[in-house]
């Protein structure tokens, strides 16, 4: 049993801060499998149908509900409860027409934030890096773990407004002034701004940019921590608003 819980579960008091779990509730709880997002960035399938959900009493039927494809991961059935589900993923649950986003809270825990039809059909993706391939074409590899080959000129921090499950591009939003951004790190995680500043250091030190929020207060945060939701506005809904 020890040797099954070291590649299938993990200490719950060991599980990343990121969790909305409680460390002291049972030993164990379910590590994500190696996938699209890390570890430290994802929470397993089964976490999120029966302890965020609710939607099972326990791992059993929490796996029954998984196994017969009941719960789709940006628009497909995924049938592994170590499915890792990370930031931005639309979680649905056709049988009762429910739909999420995964967003992190001011807490930086990850959160399942109910959304309406209209932004269950697509996801935003961050260009982490990118590539040139054959015949000039051009590779980006995605936060979700996505590759994807396009002819246009892309920029790393850009997003991708992605129809999913079909991966069509249907909008690009650039990586400038005026953005509309969500922060995803550091001690300004879940705020909401827009982009006044961007330094770019040159220096080995990190680049950061200064954020203006509703409340015309401004913060310094990195650069990689800014996340475009939107140009003047936010595409996605929030919690609470913005």
């Amino acid at each position: 049993m020890a040797k099954m819980g070291s590649r299938k579960h993990l200490k719950r008091f060991k599980a990343p801060k990121n969790w909305p779990i409680h460390p002291k509730e049972d030993k164990w709880t379910v590590k994500p499998a190696p996938g699209p997002h890390a570890i430290d960035e994802s929470l397993s399938l089964l976490i999120v149908v029966r302890d965020i959900l609710g939607l099972a009493d326990n791992s059993r039927e929490a796996k029954r509900i998984i196994n017969t494809g009941k719960v789709l991961v940006d628009g497909r059935a995924r049938k592994d409860y170590k499915f890792p589900v990370g930031f931005m993923d639309v979680i649905q649950i056709p049988k009762t027409g429910e739909a999420y986003r995964i967003l992190p809270d001011k807490k930086g825990r990850l959160i399942t934030h109910p959304i309406s039809k209209e932004n269950v059909e697509f996801k935003l993706c961050k260009i982490r890096n990118k590539t040139t391939i054959k015949e000039g074409k051009t590779q980006l590899n995605l936060h979700d773990g996505r590759n994807m080959i396009v002819d246009d000129n892309f920029s790393v921090g850009d997003i991708i407004h992605l129809k999913v499950p079909d991966q069509e591009i249907n909008d690009t939003f650039k990586f400038e002034k005026g953005a509309t951004v969500l922060v995803t790190g550091g001690k300004h995680i879940g705020e909401i701004g827009n982009i006044t500043e961007i330094n770019i250091n040159p220096s080995s030190n990190p680049n950061t940019v200064v954020i203006e929020n509703n409340k015309k207060d401004s913060f310094i945060t990195l650069k990689d921590y800014a996340f475009i939701i939107g140009k003047d506005e936010p595409v996605i809904s929030l919690p609470g608003g913005k």
